[in-house]
């Protein structure tokens, strides 16, 4: 995404659109009331997880940085307007998501997900009615990255190219409101991952299952 810093800021309309939303307190994105709160587990330690599942937190990890990071160039958005700074953090974060966390979740619904997804149906481990399991809820979350992802990025994309000032302001005001939405489907869903899903698949998937997936 290449944005046009100068465009941007002969007629910034993210100014105005600071001093609308500072009227009223707004919660954080980061910090949803209950989310984080999984239900009550057999506590498993990240040095008894399989290897493989080790790699997939540790890919977390620096998941999670950079989108701290991400979250950190939208505050500086908010309250300073665009500057080289932040558009290298846009670019940077989109990167990311496009070279790593898709690769990453296509690695977990190939390997991990799709055993185990069996081993829950089988048990009838599910949702009465729906009979979605935590496997195919963090699947939809896969589905709801990308197109938050998608709607985001074209968003800010389109900045630049729309020469009404009301207008521009409206879709910034969208693609950061897109973009906070995607940074809380992000955290929570890491959060169940490691502290949900990978033990219920550390405790299912024999060592010898998990053995095979990593060499694939």
């Amino acid at each position: 995404m290449n944005l046009d810093l100068k465009n941007i800021n002969k007629h910034d309309p993210l100014k105005r659109m600071v001093e609308r939303q500072n009227e009223t307190e707004e919660l954080s994105p980061m910090d949803p009331p209950d989310a984080f709160k999984p239900p009550a587990l057999d506590e498993v330690k990240y040095e008894d997880m399989h290897p493989l599942i080790q790699s997939l937190m540790n890919e977390h990890k620096v998941c999670n940085k950079v989108i701290e990071s991400f979250e950190t160039i939208l505050n500086e958005l908010h309250e300073n307007g665009f500057s080289k700074g932040v558009l290298e953090g846009i670019n940077d974060f989109f990167s990311f998501f496009d070279e790593s966390i898709i690769i990453h979740n296509r690695k977990e619904d190939n390997t991990i997900f799709a055993e185990l997804n069996i081993i829950l149906h089988q048990k009838e481990e599910f949702s009465i009615g729906t009979e979605k399991t935590v496997v195919d809820l963090m699947e939809d979350d896969h589905t709801k990255m990308l197109q938050l992802a998608a709607i985001s990025f074209n968003l800010f994309g389109l900045v630049t190219r729309i020469p009404d000032e009301g207008s521009r302001m409206v879709i910034l005001d969208l693609a950061v409101e897109q973009s906070k939405s995607l940074i809380e489907t992000l955290k929570l869903h890491i959060f169940r991952e490691d502290h949900v899903v990978f033990p219920i698949a550390n405790k299912y998937l024999s060592a010898e299952v998990l053995d095979a997936m990593k060499k694939l």
